[in-house]
C-alpha cells in the first residue's frame, strides 16, 4: 500500500465499518436510513412544492433544508457503500476535493439557514404584525441564497487549500469521505495556521449561529408563556420545540467535533459523530417536521391519497 500511496494521486478512504459480516449488517441499515432520508426529504420538498398553503416564508426555508439533506446524505453514502461492497476504497483527487466541496457547503449552508429559521420564527411570535414587512418574498429569497452563497464560498476556500496541500505519508484517510481534517494528519507540511482557519470558520458558520438561534428562541419562549390564547400557545411551542430539535442533533456534534483541538479527537470518534450530522439528522428532519406538525400533515392528506385513505 506504502508503494501504492507514493505512485498515485488518489486517497484511500478507510470507512466506517469492518469487511465483515457485522459490518455488512450495519451498512445495510445505514443505507436503509438513507433511502428513508432520501424519500422523506424528496416528499417534504415536493409536497412544499404543489401545495399552495405551504407558500409562506417558513416552508420556503424549510424546502430549503430538505433540498441541504438530500444533497448531504447523497453525497457521502452511495460512495461510502461502493467502495464497502466493492472493495475498491481508493477515491482520486478530484473526486475527493468534489465529495469535501459539496459536503462543506451543505455544513455550512444549512447552519445559516437554520439561523434564518430561527429569524422566521422570532419574527412571526414576538413582532406578529411586523412579519408581512420583515419576512416578505424578497427577504426570504435573500435568506435562502445567501446562506448558499456563503456555504459555497467558505466551502471552495477550504477545498482549494486542502487540495493543494504536499501529502507525503500515507494516503489513506482514516473516515468514510473526504473531511478536510481527517485530511490533515496525512500532510507533510505544519497546518497550524489552516487549523485556526476551520476554528474560525466554524465559529462563523456553526457557534454564532448556534448562539443567535439559542437567544431568539430564549426570547420566543418567553413570549409563548405569555400568550393569551392557549391554542396559540401550543401551535408556537409545537414549532420551536421542532426546530430546537433539529437544531440540537445538527450543531451539537458538528460543533463538538471542528472546534475541538487535534490532540483530543480520535479518528473513530470523528467518525460515529459524523454518523449524526450526514446521515442520522437528514433522516429525521422530514420526519420531526411533519409529524409535529398539522399544516404538513394536512398538505400530505391532501397531496398524497394514500393518507387521505387512511383517514377515512
Amino acid at each position: 500500500m506504502d508503494k501504492w500511496n507514493q505512485t498515485s494521486d488518489d486517497f484511500i478512504l478507510l470507512g466506517l465499518f469492518p469487511p465483515n459480516q457485522a459490518g455488512r449488517i450495519a451498512l445495510v441499515v445505514i443505507i436503509f436510513i438513507f433511502c428513508l432520508a432520501s424519500m422523506g426529504n424528496t416528499a417534504m420538498i415536493h409536497l412544499i412544492r404543489v401545495d399552495v398553503r405551504l407558500h409562506t416564508p417558513m416552508y420556503l426555508l424549510l424546502s430549503q433544508l430538505s433540498l441541504m439533506d438530500l444533497m448531504d446524505v447523497t453525497t457521502t453514502v452511495p460512495n461510502m457503500a461502493l467502495n464497502f461492497f466493492s472493495g475498491q476504497k481508493h477515491i482520486s483527487l478530484l473526486g475527493c476535493g468534489v465529495q469535501s466541496f459539496f459536503f462543506l457547503t451543505m455544513a455550512g449552508s444549512e447552519g445559516l439557514l437554520l439561523a434564518s429559521m430561527a429569524y422566521d420564527r422570532f419574527v412571526a411570535i414576538c413582532h406578529p404584525l411586523h412579519y408581512p414587512v420583515r419576512m416578505n418574498r424578497w427577504m426570504c429569497a435573500k435568506m435562502v441564497i445567501g446562506s448558499w452563497m456563503l456555504g459555497s464560498i467558505n466551502s471552495l476556500a477550504h477545498t482549494v487549500y486542502a487540495l493543494h496541500l504536499p501529502y507525503c505519508r500515507s494516503r489513506a484517510i482514516n473516515h468514510f469521505f473526504c473531511d478536510v481534517p481527517a485530511m490533515l494528519p496525512l500532510a507533510c507540511v505544519d497546518t497550524w495556521v489552516y487549523e485556526y482557519m476551520v476554528f474560525v470558520s466554524t465559529s462563523l458558520f456553526l457557534l454564532l449561529p448556534f448562539l443567535g438561534i439559542t437567544a431568539s428562541y430564549g426570547r420566543v419562549l418567553f413570549a409563548v408563556f405569555h400568550m393569551r390564547s392557549k391554542e396559540g400557545r401550543k401551535k408556537a411551542f409545537t414549532t420551536c420545540s421542532t426546530h430546537l430539535t433539529v437544531v440540537t442533533l445538527y450543531y451539537a456534534p458538528f460543533v463538538y467535533t471542528y472546534l475541538r483541538p487535534r490532540s483530543l479527537r480520535s479518528p473513530t470518534e470523528d467518525k460515529i459523530l459524523a454518523v449524526f450530522y450526514t446521515i442520522l439528522t437528514p433522516m429525521l428532519n422530514p420526519f420531526i417536521y411533519s409529524l409535529r406538525n398539522r399544516e404538513v400533515l394536512g398538505a400530505m392528506e391532501r397531496v398524497f391519497v394514500v393518507f387521505s385513505f387512511k383517514k377515512k
